[in-house]
């Protein structure tokens, strides 16, 4: 299993998305949606995984405050 974290950038800054992918056998079953606010199971492997984590409200608050303290923080660098 490995995790890929994306950036999304609009005009700038000015809307920005964050999206956070897990992949298992080359096939992507759970993603946090930072247009959603929670962790979205893909397939039905990621289902019971969203479940937990969607309780963890610490960890959805991380995710969610991604935006700030890691794509505006990639789109300065670039």
């Amino acid at each position: 299993m490995y995790s890929t974290s994306e950036c999304y950038f609009v005009n700038g800054t000015e809307h920005v998305q964050f999206v956070e992918r897990y992949i298992y056998n080359r096939q992507e079953f759970l993603r946090f949606d930072g247009a959603v606010g929670e962790y979205v199971a893909v397939t039905e492997l990621g289902r019971p995984t969203a479940e937990n984590w969607n309780r963890d409200k610490d960890l959805l608050e991380s995710r969610r405050t991604a935006v700030d303290w890691l794509c505006r923080v990639w789109y300065k660098l670039a």
